[in-house]
């Protein structure tokens, strides 16, 4: 199964530029959580310090986990896709502090021996695994106060649970398919209290002014002890 799914992501970085050289401020790196530039709330959503750990399941191209890195945290990113990691070297060679590896999200929680002051998902694993293994393992690999928040697309009105993701591929080849999990934020919140989660938020972060109409679903919740 993982390798089928390194594929379908290898393919999906293919689509992908890289992040702009700056944002909108003049940054070189920066945190985003929405699907839009410059938009929505940034790393204070994970209540880091410097000096602290956190864990980026899903960190595609890296450019989140090197703005942790920047801001003086130990930034570690987990990630299926081989080319998306090749992107986070080849961009961020020269940020110490962060710390790359390829694979599967739910592997690394249970073979790491770090516990993390916060886990965070970005239009990734947090979305296409399922949240009865990911969030009790997220629990047991955060300290004691520690943040977990994931971002991803709502869900369609009436299509909850295990669906369906179409990664297309090659012009010969069908697509890739991938599980995600969709929910409304009050079913999240109870989800997260369910495995331990306290002070448990989820909303919809509107999107920017425009003709766009999606929204981006921000959960987060901070592990209890």
């Amino acid at each position: 199964m993982s390798d089928t799914r390194s594929a379908a992501w290898d393919e999906y970085a293919q689509t992908k530029p890289q992040r702009r050289p700056t944002n909108a401020r003049g940054e070189s790196t920066w945190f985003n959580w929405t699907q839009y530039a410059d938009h929505g709330p940034g790393a204070e959503v994970l209540a880091l310090q410097p000096g602290e750990t956190a864990l980026d399941l899903g960190c595609g191209a890296g450019g989140n986990a090197a703005h942790l890195a920047g801001l003086g945290m130990r930034a570690v990113g987990i990630d299926l896709s081989t080319k998306q990691l090749a992107k986070a070297r080849d961009r961020w060679s020269d940020v110490d502090g962060m710390e790359l590896h390829q694979g599967d999200a739910l592997a690394h929680l249970e073979e790491t021996h770090t516990v993390f002051d916060a886990i965070y998902s970005v239009f990734g694993a947090g979305w296409f695994s399922d949240p009865g293994l990911l969030l009790p393992i997220i629990h047991a690999n955060l300290k004691p106060g520690g943040v977990f928040a994931m971002s991803q697309r709502p869900p369609i009105e009436g299509c909850y649970g295990c669906q369906a993701s179409y990664i297309p591929r090659g012009p010969d080849e069908d697509p890739a398919v991938v599980k995600r999990w969709d929910y409304e934020p009050d079913h999240w919140v109870l989800i997260l209290e369910e495995y331990g989660y306290v002070d448990v938020s989820a909303s919809v972060i509107a999107p920017p002014p425009g003709t766009r109409r999606t929204g981006t679903l921000l959960v987060r919740g901070v592990q209890g002890g």
